[in-house]
């Protein structure tokens, strides 16, 4: 397939993945005018394989001039993408579709080509932050929080090490850090002694006891390698280990059993009970490139026979770096979903049997982006991208909504009412938006999690009604308004609120006596020719005098109060009686007696 004595360095390089020098060799065969298709191909997959992808874009358009395979144009759209180029993409996908129109990727293309305005529209789930622990030059990835509050990751950052030929950096370490779960600070990070090796070491899962790692490290710390190594170059494999803790240590290193010299086995992630262990493999059985398989786990490093996850999740393409959250959600990128670019993010609901979904931007980029985790105990997850030229590891920080269904009804008959006037308020009584119902009596709103709202209902014909809405960590929240007819409130010419009631000697106005001077001023909104006398009264505490001037103060605050609220004050008046009309003529009363005499009364005058 093109390959030949001008080519055997290059390709030597490359089947030992030495990317960055094979790329050099293909290309001063290019420079000296010996470039075919299969050069061309090779120089792109040299860079693609580094996720170059503007070079990998670049030669991938020289290859395709010649016919290829559908793999490379399926890669030629990927690096396409990764520069935001979908117009462009999409003709690649077209091309890989007609090549392999049975394949899981062409397949989902050929349904929805147009994805991509969907995927940016749909509801933002978190917000992104990148980590100030991150390495200035070498990559960081795989962060993985514990519940008790320790930071896991893989890094390239000790410099000390030999230089892996792939991508020129140091062999992978794995990392631990301190996490402050109230500030969200991370301590200075410093290398897990008790598992690395002069090999790759990472990513990590711990289980939730904190007692049992799973780690990848190369095949190479068993003393085995890939048995179609030859062997003047033997390559190792990636290979799953389980260590233990014990005083403080990991200790206790094992391999599992289901590792192979025929394939890698990585990735891991461990659900919250410790019996189910997700893991990423090219085994026999994969569907693609890599696949995401599972695996039960028995105890004492025993296990069940691993079992694929299947074509819902698993393509023809590349899924990897699986997370399973303590609620049974399943997190893993992949490159054959439809996506951004390079990998994306995906999340499927086990405990429901959901569909898988593309988590969005801003996690989500034209670039690679993986490794996503969640601590539920701490709200926060983190995920890995190299959209900033390296691999680097970001905070995926949740956006909490609830979304809140109202129903605003009779409260008679229980018939809805369309056309009511519904409005939202924060916790500080600010209003957000008003909105009126459908013909159901039906409406929603967006909200945020953890925070007070009330609402404000209004219907003609019937008394203004405010609810309030405590806090809620997500989901949906269901709140029936039921409003009282205005016949039922309006009795014998006068309105019958609930006692407007005044602290002794005191004429202000007491949060409980505006949200019933509210339901005046909502039933004088919806009867714009209404007066309104304002009757004030007190108790017989004092003399009639003082009482006289102080049932007056107060019928002049609560006509005040209305005016504030947009009533015209030409249709309010007020006047106070003192003790002259007492409710309870008493002269030993109750503390009960005085308040019931302590009222106001609203008299319709016309």
């Amino acid at each position: 397939m093109g390959q030949n004595k001008d080519t055997a360095e290059a390709d030597k390089l490359f089947e030992t993945f030495e990317y960055i020098d094979a790329a050099d060799e293909y290309l001063k065969l290019v420079n000296k005018g010996k470039a075919n298709a299969y050069i061309y191909k090779q120089l792109a997959e040299s860079h693609y394989n580094l996720f170059n992808y503007k070079e990998a874009a670049k030669w991938y358009a020289k290859a395709t001039e010649y016919k290829q395979d559908a793999e490379t144009y399926f890669r030629y759209a990927e690096m396409l993408k990764a520069e935001g180029k979908y117009k462009e993409a999409n003709e690649q996908m077209k091309e890989f579709a007609k090549l392999a129109p049975k394949d899981q990727r062409a397949v989902s293309f050929n349904k929805n080509p147009d994805y991509l305005p969907q995927l940016r529209s749909q509801t933002k789930l978190f917000d992104e932050r990148i980590l100030d622990i991150n390495d200035k030059k070498n990559s960081d990835f795989a962060a993985v929080l514990t519940d008790e509050n320790i930071l896991y990751f893989t890094s390239s950052r000790n410099t000390a090490k030999r230089k892996y030929g792939r991508n020129e950096e140091p062999y992978l370490d794995v990392y631990k850090a301190s996490y402050d779960a109230k500030t969200g600070k991370i301590g200075k990070p410093e290398a897990l002694t008790d598992i690395n090796t002069k090999w790759h070491d990472g990513p990590v899962a711990v289980t939730s006891d904190g007692k049992i790692m799973y780690f990848a490290s190369e095949s190479f710390m068993s003393g085995e390698y890939d048995k179609n190594s030859t062997a003047s170059q033997l390559t190792g494999l990636i290979y799953l280990f389980r260590a233990t803790k014990k005083d403080g240590k990991w200790t206790n290193v094992k391999p599992v059993p289901f590792n192979s010299d025929s394939w890698s086995t990585g990735n891991p992630a461990i659900s919250k009970d410790g019996k189910t262990l997700y893991f990423t493999s090219n085994r026999e059985g994969s569907i693609g490139n890599t696949d995401i398989w599972k695996v039960e786990v028995k105890g004492n490093n025993t296990y069940g026979e691993p079992i694929n996850l299947g074509p819902e999740i698993n393509t023809e393409a590349k899924e990897t770096f699986p997370y399973i959250t303590d609620d049974n959600k399943l997190f893993f990128s992949s490159n054959g979903h439809n996506g951004f670019g390079g990998l994306d993010i995906f999340m499927v609901d086990l405990a429901n049997d959901g569909d898988v979904i593309n988590v969005g931007e801003p996690v989500n980029s034209p670039q690679d982006d993986f490794a996503f985790s969640f601590n539920i105990t701490n709200n926060i997850g983190f995920f890995s991208s190299n959209r900033k030229g390296k691999d680097n590891m970001y905070l995926a920080i949740p956006v909490c909504g609830v979304e809140v269904f109202v129903t605003v009804k009779d409260k008679n008959t229980g018939k809805p009412l369309a056309n009511a006037n519904v409005t939202i308020l924060d916790d500080k009584q600010y209003s957000i938006e008003t909105r009126k119902t459908d013909a159901n009596g039906k409406l929603s709103y967006d909200v945020d999690c953890d925070r007070v709202y009330s609402l404000k209902v209004a219907a003609k014909g019937y008394e203004n009604s405010e609810l309030s809405l405590t806090k809620t960590k997500g989901g949906d929240v269901n709140v029936d308004a039921l409003l009282k007819p205005l016949d039922d409130i309006i009795v014998d010419g006068a309105i019958m609120l609930k006692n407007i009631y005044f602290d002794y000697n005191k004429s202000n106005i007491k949060p409980e006596t505006a949200a019933e001077l509210d339901k005046l001023v909502g039933i004088m909104e919806q009867n714009p020719d209404m007066k309104i006398e304002v009757k004030a009264h007190s108790d017989n505490r004092g003399s009639d005098q003082y009482n006289l001037e102080l049932s007056d103060r107060r019928a002049r605050a609560t006509v005040q109060y209305v005016i504030s609220q947009g009533i015209d004050k030409s249709r309010i008046s007020g006047k106070g009686y003192g003790e002259s009309q007492l409710k309870i003529d008493c002269n030993d009363c109750t503390e009960e007696q005085h308040a019931v005499n302590r009222r106001t009364e609203f008299i319709i005058v016309e």
